[in-house]
């Protein structure tokens, strides 16, 4: 995962809007538009960028959400969508990052910035609104096309025209992948738990949610879903 084979394809921003789904009006900050420029990356978030619900986005472990832009021709043929930078939300549409490759706990640099990979994205009932497509979170978990979250180790100006560079992969290499793969598929699985617990870069939702399972506790994952 050299730096030549990352690149940037679009930098997005956006501030919570509402959104009428069936007669109800939701709130939420999924519609971002693409920018040029340098932006002040912060220990939140880009400059122009907010979250509505800060509970389930954004924060210290979720400043930047990242989205492989490898994805978008399979969702522009399954949606029968034109797929617009920023489709999924995501703060960077990249190419060279896929969720077989970054490991949590890699290290980046992006201009001035320090980013390391956090989480996997667990997508949400606002995307699925944002289409108006019910089945849509559903279908990103299961694909396994999540995206991810970078937290910000340096702050400073970053933009679409520098470039990302991989610092460091972290030792333990838990992949997205694997690390999707025993959160939405194999949960009761106690060895890889464990192993994925020992990455002390783990974001701290992910973390309590793995902790809890270990005590045989499963989450309820409608509402994310759902709404």
């Amino acid at each position: 995962m050299s730096a030549p084979s990352i690149e940037i394809i679009s930098v997005n921003v956006g501030r919570p809007q509402r959104l009428l789904y069936q007669g109800k009006e939701v709130e939420t900050g999924i519609f971002k538009e693409p920018v040029e420029g340098e932006l002040f990356l912060s220990k939140v978030n880009l400059d122009g960028d907010e979250q509505a619900d800060l509970v389930y986005h954004g924060g210290v472990e979720k400043a930047v959400c990242v989205y492989p832009y490898e994805h978008y021709p399979y969702w522009a043929e399954r949606l029968g969508k034109e797929m617009r930078f920023g489709a999924f939300g995501e703060n960077l549409t990249v190419t060279g990052l896929l969720e077989d490759e970054v490991c949590i706990g890699d290290i980046f640099q992006w201009g001035e910035a320090v980013v390391q990979v956090s989480q996997p994205r667990q997508p949400c009932h606002k995307l699925a609104k944002r289409y108006d497509i019910p089945e849509l979170a559903l279908w990103v978990q299961e694909t396994g096309y999540t995206g991810f979250y970078f937290r910000v180790l340096q702050e400073g100006m970053a933009g679409k025209d520098h470039q990302l560079r991989l610092q460091s992969r972290h030792p333990a290499g838990i992949t997205l992948a694997y690390a999707n793969r025993i959160m939405h598929q194999d949960k009761k699985n106690q060895e890889a738990l464990k192993r994925i617990l020992a990455v002390e870069e783990l974001s701290t939702s992910w973390r309590e949610t793995f902790t809890k399972r270990l005590t045989g506790e499963v989450e309820n994952t409608v509402k994310r879903i759902n709404g």
